[in-house]
């Protein structure tokens, strides 16, 4: 049952990344990584920023 529950666990954090469910995390650890000044956007304003940007520049992509 750990094994089936860690496998869909596993799958999930992939359909994540792949659908770009994970963006946010990722730009804490690169903000994070390098060493700005400023605290990080929150997750709200990150998101708005991100849909914002895609708007702007839009570029092939499902939806």
């Amino acid at each position: 049952m750990n094994a089936l529950l860690a496998g869909f666990r596993g799958f999930a954090e992939y359909f994540g990344g792949v659908l770009g469910a994970d963006a946010y995390k990722k730009y804490l650890e690169h903000h994070q990584a390098s060493g700005h000044d400023e605290p990080p956007m929150s997750e709200r304003d990150f998101w708005r920023d991100h849909t914002d940007r895609q708007d702007k520049n839009p570029q092939s992509r499902c939806c």
